[in-house]
């Protein structure tokens, strides 16, 4: 029996990976076999990574805060702009500029705001105040397309 354990050593292990990281930001895959066909992960951030803005075409996402403090900022694509090029290639923004916020959402265990279920279709971002771990799960399997 192979149990993993989710504790303070992991955590703290993939914040100081995250801390290494060029992105800020370390995942832990939490799938058991290659064949499996969900995307389940912790995710360690820290303050100044940068997520993209971004969304998931046929998936919503499932968020849900273990430690730190953050934003789960939500966008809408703004109408009729000509950006003189891409202003996304269906999942990520290539011009954030195109995009305006129209709501934040504060997820922190201190403040009993726990976690987040995002949409398909939604586009979003995160800011992170604090060191902060979550745990992410999506439907099917991971497809790279992107540097999110």
């Amino acid at each position: 029996m192979d149990i993993q354990l989710i504790n303070d050593n992991l955590l703290s292990v993939l914040h100081w990976k995250a801390r290494e990281n060029a992105r800020l930001r370390q995942n832990f895959d939490l799938r058991t076999t290659p064949e499996d066909s969900s995307q389940r992960m912790l995710n360690a951030l820290e303050p100044g990574t940068k997520v993209p803005i971004h969304r998931h075409l046929k998936t919503s996402e499932t968020v849900i805060c273990l430690e730190g403090c953050l934003d789960w900022v939500f966008y809408e694509e703004l109408p009729n702009l000509d950006a003189g090029g891409p202003i996304h290639d269906g999942e990520v923004a290539m011009d954030e500029s195109c995009f305006k916020e129209v709501a934040r959402v504060r997820i922190c265990p201190r403040e009993k705001s726990y976690g987040v279920q995002v949409p398909p279709m939604t586009w979003h971002s995160v800011q992170v105040y604090e060191p902060s771990t979550i745990f992410e799960a999506k439907d099917g399997k991971y497809e790279r397309k992107s540097s999110i």
